[in-house]
Order: C-alpha cells, then sequence, then structure tokens
C-alpha cells in the first residue's frame, strides 16, 4: 500500500484524459459539420480536399461566365429580332411602292417610313449613341465591341473572350457581328435582273452585288420610283437572310452555351461530392463515437473518485 505514488489514480487519469480528447474532437467535428477541422486531422486528405475545393469554386465562378453570355446572347437575339421586324417592314413598303396605281405623293409617303426604318437600324447598330449594347458592349459595331478612348471607332481585335472552364485556356471565342452604317465591305449577297426582248426571249441578265451599309443608307436604297422600289425588294430579301444567318449563329451560341452551362454544373456537383467524402463528418458514426466518449469519461470519473479513495486506507493501519 503507497500513499507517495497513487498508481491507480493516474492510470485511471490518463485513460480518462484521453477520451476526454477524444470527445473535445468529436464535438468539434460535429459543430462544424467538418472531419478535417485542421491539418493534423489527416494532411493527405485535407492537401486533397483543398484541391477540389478550389476546382469547384473555379467551376461555379466559369458557370457564371457562360450564364452571363447567355445574357449577352439573348440581349443581342433580341435586337436582331427588331432589325429582322423592320427589314420585313421596308420590303413590305418597297412592294407597296413598286405599284404602278400610286401616285408620286403616295410613294412619298411610303418613302418616309421606309426612311424611318434605315433610321431606327442605324440608331441599334451605328456610333456611340448604339442602342444594341451589353453591359457597355456594342453589340453590332464588329471588334472587340469596346470604344477606343479617342474618336466614334471600336478597337480592333477578338470579340470579348469567355474563360467557359475552371482551368487556364478553357476560353471560348465567338465571331464579331457588325451591322453598322458604314460597313461597306460585307458583301450579303447578288441578285440578277433579266431584260426580255419583244417576243419574251431574253435579251440579257445584269448581276448586283448588295452590301450590308446599302440597306441601311438613306443615300443608297429609297422607293421614291417605281424602279428603285422594285431593285429594293430583291436587295431587302437578301438583307432578311443575311440577318437570318447571323441569328441562326447566335442562337448556335446560345444552346452551345446552355450545353456548357449543363455540363459545368455536373461537374461541380461531381466534384462537390468527391470533396465533401474526403472532407466533411459522418453524423451518424461520429454520434456514436461522442457517445462512446461521454459515457467512457463519465466512467473515468467516477473511477478517479474511487483510485483517489484507495490510499485513506493506511490512515486506518496507522491509527
Amino acid at each position: 500500500m503507497q500513499v507517495y505514488n497513487n498508481a491507480p489514480a493516474f492510470t485511471v487519469w490518463k485513460h480518462y484524459s484521453y477520451n476526454v480528447g477524444n470527445m473535445r474532437e468529436s464535438m468539434s467535428k460535429l459543430a462544424s459539420g467538418l472531419r478535417i477541422n485542421r491539418a493534423g486531422d489527416d494532411p493527405a486528405g485535407l492537401a486533397i480536399s483543398e484541391r477540389l475545393r478550389a476546382q469547384y469554386r473555379n467551376t461555379a465562378a466559369a458557370a457564371m461566365n457562360v450564364e452571363n453570355k447567355i445574357s449577352y446572347l439573348q440581349t443581342a437575339d433580341g435586337w436582331l429580332q427588331k432589325i429582322h421586324d423592320m427589314l420585313g417592314r421596308m420590303a413590305e413598303l418597297a412592294i407597296m411602292a413598286n405599284d404602278g396605281t400610286k401616285s408620286y405623293t403616295d410613294r412619298l409617303n411610303l418613302q418616309q417610313e421606309f426612311q424611318q426604318m434605315q433610321y431606327e437600324i442605324q440608331r441599334i447598330t451605328s456610333g456611340s449613341t448604339a442602342a444594341g449594347k451589353y453591359n457597355g458592349l456594342y453589340l453590332f459595331r464588329g471588334g472587340n465591341g469596346i470604344a477606343t478612348m479617342t474618336g466614334d471607332t471600336i478597337g480592333s481585335g477578338q470579340p470579348p473572350i469567355l474563360q467557359a472552364g475552371p482551368d487556364s485556356n478553357q476560353i471560348l471565342r465567338e465571331t464579331a457581328i457588325n451591322l453598322t452604317a458604314t460597313n461597306f465591305a460585307d458583301v450579303i449577297g447578288s441578285y440578277s435582273t433579266y431584260s426580255y426582248g419583244s417576243n419574251m426571249s431574253l435579251a440579257g441578265s445584269t448581276l448586283t452585288t448588295v452590301r450590308w451599309a446599302s440597306l441601311i443608307c438613306e443615300r443608297h436604297l429609297s422607293i421614291s420610283t417605281q424602279s428603285v422600289a422594285q431593285a429594293a425588294v430583291d436587295k431587302l430579301n437578301l438583307g432578311i437572310d443575311y440577318v437570318s444567318g447571323i441569328r441562326a449563329i447566335v442562337g448556335a451560341e446560345q444552346n452551345r452555351m446552355a450545353q456548357t452551362l449543363s455540363g459545368l454544373r455536373n461537374y461541380e456537383d461531381n466534384i462537390r461530392a468527391s470533396e465533401s467524402r474526403i472532407r466533411d463528418v459522418d453524423v451518424a458514426r461520429e454520434t456514436t463515437a461522442f457517445s462512446k466518449y461521454q459515457i467512457l469519461t463519465q466512467i473515468g470519473t467516477a473511477m478517479l473518485a474511487q483510485a483517489n479513495a484507495l490510499p485513506q486506507g493506511v490512515v486506518q493501519l496507522i491509527g
């Protein structure tokens, strides 16, 4: 029987301290919802989970970029629909003007609306005051869509580049759209006019090339006379087809962006699930462990009281 060293009490205290430490770790895991709260909990698991966490956060940011791109394309398509509507109305007016029963005054009245449609398309597509914009980027002025610091011009180069993935160089580019009133470079098509002899035999034909800007500039296209109105019909039909082709490209990009967004969401979901399996706590398992250590701690407290009472028997021997 020893008094100076109470070995049983020390042994009980050792196990008690171990169980208290484990109970505290279980409480921390349950409170935070994480299996790994510090590097010492699982060094390798922490490194893997942090890399996965960065990956899904980058993926979420890329998905936001794609959503913005979809909004950009939807805005462009909305304005293109209005341009389509106005070109269709201009074609109707041209057909009305190509009527020998109409007077000069009638055609002049039709020309007034025709010209206003041209002005409105110019207002949407051309100049620093162009209405066709998204977040400050010009949609229909070509180049990179960004106004230069000097002059009424647009910066050259590629349109805005889209980061569409979590890693570098996962980018998407688009084709610049130039529908300005100064764009005489783009040929939108050509049409043929035919002449016939007295016996209705073909006497000759003429191929006319049409450029985009010639449709929306009042100096190059009008319906003030029957002859020019007849030519305007062919030109406007080419213009409608040209804008249709642009809208087909925009629509295809929208569908592509929708597929890209869906893929990014699925990828993010899978990466989050992988990171969760490494880092998140299994609540059911940890609750069981916590209950075990809680019971062992309570028992340890009781045993420590008994172990501390053992040396008191020495007093009876001395007395």
